[in-house]
């Protein structure tokens, strides 16, 4: 006999956890969990320090690309290295943006100082990218 009546609930939409493993990257060690605002913390500097398209562990989503620059105008690595980051970034669903962009070059180095936007806090971070 099949039902007749009756409604289709609505799936209530659930965050995932963001628990991971906590990493020490200066000792490379893993150091116990890490949750909320060091968990994002931690996964920001993952993907600016992994090459995107590089490793067939990660999609297609995961990393930055933050080289290739070399040679390029002032003006048009300053453009395009915003771009780069802000697009790695906004992959990851708990960060909602990336503002207040600096970026300082010298010599053969930019260094990029940055405001990220998440779900569990804002933070600031930088990373270095050859040119």
């Amino acid at each position: 006999m099949i039902p007749i009546g009756g409604a289709i609930l609505d799936a209530e939409e659930t965050q995932e956890t963001s628990r991971t493993y906590g990493v020490d990257f200066a000792n490379k060690r893993t150091t116990g969990y890490v949750d909320g605002l060091g968990a994002v913390k931690q996964a920001v500097y993952k993907i600016l320090q992994t090459d995107r398209f590089m490793h067939l562990i990660y999609d297609a989503n995961y990393g930055s690309e933050l080289n290739g620059l070399q040679g390029r105008s002032e003006g048009y690595v300053r453009s395009e290295i915003a771009r780069r980051i802000t697009e790695a970034l906004l992959q990851d669903d708990r960060i909602s943006a990336v503002e207040n962009m600096q970026i300082t070059t010298s010599g053969d180095q930019a260094l990029c100082t940055f405001t990220v936007v998440s779900t569990y806090g804002d933070f600031k971070s930088e990373v270095t990218a050859s040119v």
